[in-house]
């Protein structure tokens, strides 16, 4: 199982190429970076607890910070844990997901989720109960702009609810063809296998809010009845829990990724919390 990170971009701790490089130097396999594009005043709780941390306002751009960390590093894998996608344009966010893989050499990891805050998705004019068909949507329309064609110049046509564009040409394509790995990061149940067994490649839940051991029985059968390799479906535990003891029932549950949690603090703090970590990368390698 592989040992990777998950940490909270923001102006209020260490940069996203410093960490990356950090990291790089330690030996994690990836780097996950999450987003949200402001704060509403009236969010009201979030799923980790009554009260929505203060550093949530305090969020640098996803691919800005990616975008920094891809420029810096060669090895380390780097990703989006999660990208809140039905808050984008599709358009944009093809433009942005294939110029990461590109500028990275293939190193991106598409971790996308539908969103929990109502606030912030009702000022992207995203209607909550809308927000899973649109991200479905979201992602046939990138999957048809990321795709290479026999001829380079072939241009691309789609027609949807929310995205329409007629032929269409549109560079880069994605590095990793089809598409980089897509990871649905959302709670247990038969919607969540639905959609990764149509349209991702893999499962991210949230150690702590979600069943995770108890639920990949029933995510590996959808994922089988939809016709799809049953060695290919991609598991990556976000915010694991570190201890030893966690970690190796995780790996004997057949998980390939736990991306560990820094916390959101000064530079010597972070460092000393991956430094921590890092004894883990050899042990689970």
């Amino acid at each position: 199982m592989d040992i990777g990170l998950l940490a909270f971009p923001s102006d209020i701790t260490i940069g996203p190429a410093d960490l990356a490089v950090a990291a790089e130097e330690r030996g994690f396999e990836s780097l996950f970076y999450p987003e949200h594009s402001h704060l509403p005043t009236n969010s009201g709780p979030w799923p980790g607890g009554p009260v929505i941390p203060p550093h949530y306002r305090h969020s640098l751009d996803l691919f800005a910070s990616l975008g920094a960390a891809a420029a810096v590093t060669s090895s380390i894998k780097l990703g989006s844990g999660i990208c809140l996608v039905p808050q984008h344009d599709a358009i944009w966010l093809a433009k942005q997901v294939a110029s990461i893989d590109f500028i990275s050499g293939g190193r991106f990891i598409f971790g996308i989720g539908y969103g929990w805050n109502r606030a912030e998705l009702g000022h992207h004019g995203v209607v909550f109960n809308e927000r899973r068909d649109r991200t479905r949507e979201h992602l046939a329309a990138m999957k048809t702009l990321w795709a290479a064609t026999a001829e380079p110049d072939t241009p691309v046509s789609f027609e949807g609810r929310w995205t329409n564009f007629g032929p269409t040409h549109v560079h880069p394509k994605a590095t990793q063809q089809p598409h980089p790995p897509i990871i649905v990061a959302a709670g247990v149940g038969p919607k969540l296998r639905a959609a990764i067994a149509e349209y991702a490649d893999g499962w991210g839940p949230i150690q702590g809010r979600n069943e995770i051991l108890g639920e990949l029985p029933s995510l590996r059968a959808a994922w089988a009845d939809a016709g799809r390799d049953p060695g290919a479906l991609l598991i990556t535990v976000f915010g694991a829990d570190p201890s030893p003891d966690n970690l190796e029932i995780l790996a004997e549950a057949g998980v390939q990724r736990a991306a560990l949690g820094l916390p959101v603090a000064g530079p010597d703090k972070i460092l000393a919390a991956m430094d921590r970590h890092a004894e883990l990368v050899e042990r689970f390698r």
